[in-house]
């Protein structure tokens, strides 16, 4: 017998333990459907719309998180290239641009193949590692898009580390 034969029963619907992290984090939220919840959490910059969705055909738990930014089609061409350059800088998750709605957003998958079911930790670390990425190149999406700076202009400006205090 392999490993893949093995079938263990899944205990719990992953997005109801985002539910409670939401609900004992005082988070509002909503549940649209059995397999998805939406949390609204404030950032430094913008808030985060996070929709966590249960996605039993490939027993993943995906986190997609769009903020309030809008691409004009007039600048989805460079609004491209810092997302690749961005995405470049990450280990795990990336971002795309929604050629559709013109929204970016950070996007993230947990794998729970084989009936593992998701913890309390792994569902906080997969929200910390998208507000994270969200905060830390945020303000090069608005770079791009309002100062008009270039892809490398806005992403070596939001890199740029400082230490100390004046």
């Amino acid at each position: 017998m392999s490993l893949l034969e093995i079938q263990n029963p899944r205990t719990a619907n992953p997005v109801e333990i985002v539910e409670r992290l939401a609900a004992l984090r005082d988070w509002s939220f909503s549940r649209s459907s059995e397999d998805e919840v939406t949390l609204v959490i404030a950032g430094t910059w913008t808030d985060y719309q996070i929709s966590f969705t249960w996605m039993g055909e490939i027993e993943a738990l995906h986190l997609a998180c769009a903020f309030d930014l809008k691409v004009p089609e007039r600048r989805r061409a460079e609004v491209i290239e810092l997302v690749s350059m961005v995405n470049e800088q990450l280990w795990v998750g990336h971002f795309d641009l929604w050629a559709n709605d013109g929204l970016v957003m950070f996007r993230h998958a947990l794998v729970l193949a084989g009936g593992v079911g998701a913890s309390g930790a792994q569902c906080e670390s997969l929200l910390a590692t998208a507000t994270e990425a969200c905060e830390r190149y945020f303000q090069a999406f608005q770079f791009v898009l309002w100062a008009g700076k270039s892809p490398r202009e806005a992403l070596d400006a939001v890199l740029f580390e400082t230490h100390g205090e004046a």
